[in-house]
């Protein structure tokens, strides 16, 4: 027998209700039989419904047991459950020998900036993804330099993934309402990177230094990483704060610097 989903805060559970919504997001993720959906937190099956009658099967990744079950005892075949925590699902493993996915999810707001970082060396397994997240976490992925909230997380993204606003939603539009406005962002991975970064562990250690205390000039937060006679033989003041550097200008950084 189903049992009444009760949100959990220790998931971060805010459970979409609002048909209008549902249906606007189902329009921009357009999804089409044969087609390797994955939903991340399906809860309630709110988006679950129509993705399944658009598309006839779905792999749904859930980590609360109650919410899982329920879901099984809905959905039965039609519905490849995996009840994990998705922070250590392996979307490349997942894929297999099949098309690219296509992720979906209303994201728990406490792992979004983890999951996107994690599905972030994963992305040639991904076709693109359609996320409900906070919407501060939007306004930092899609942030410029020089901005209070640009940051590791915008630099990260920027070589990798295009990065569209789909939809603005309320605190209405869910059970229970979040204290936070939301945002639907469609992610898109690019097959190349959108400008030469090197070695991409390379990168990530120069980004991840320069953010660490975001107080510290570059000279200071980058201090055993690169020197600051570097710094200014490309062209880059080491008095600067990281957050007035382009993507471009870490990605030179890391290039000229590696080894």
């Amino acid at each position: 027998m189903t049992r009444p989903a009760v949100a959990r805060k220790r998931f971060g559970q805010h459970f979409l209700h609002d048909p209008q919504v549902i249906a606007r997001i189902i329009s921009a993720i357009d999804p089409r039989t044969g087609e390797a959906l994955v939903e991340i937190g399906p809860g309630r099956g709110a988006l679950t419904v129509p993705l399944l009658e658009r598309c006839g099967a779905l792999t749904a990744i859930e980590i609360d047991r109650d919410l899982a079950r329920n879901l099984a005892e809905r959905f039965g075949s039609a519905l490849k459950l995996i009840v994990a925590d998705v922070l250590d699902v392996d979307f490349s493993a997942l894929r297999a020998a099949g098309p690219p996915l296509r992720v979906v999810g209303n994201l728990p707001y406490n792992i979004s900036t983890p999951l996107l970082f994690h599905l972030l060396t994963q992305r040639t397994a991904i076709r693109d993804m359609h996320f409900m997240l906070q919407r501060e976490v939007v306004e930092r992925m899609v942030a410029a330099p020089g901005s209070k909230i640009y940051g590791r997380l915008t630099v990260m993204l920027a070589p990798w993934v295009r990065i569209e606003s789909v939809l603005d939603v309320g605190p209405g539009a869910f059970r229970p309402a979040p204290k936070v406005a939301s945002t639907v962002v469609r992610i898109t991975p690019l097959h190349e990177a959108a400008f030469p970064i090197g070695a991409p562990e390379r990168f990530e250690q120069v980004v991840r230094a320069a953010f660490s205390q975001r107080r510290k000039t570059l000279r200071n937060a980058l201090k055993g990483v690169v020197d600051a006679d570097r710094l200014r033989q490309l062209g880059i003041d080491p008095a600067l704060r990281p957050e007035r550097l382009a993507p471009e200008q870490f990605a030179l950084i890391a290039r000229s610097s590696a080894g």
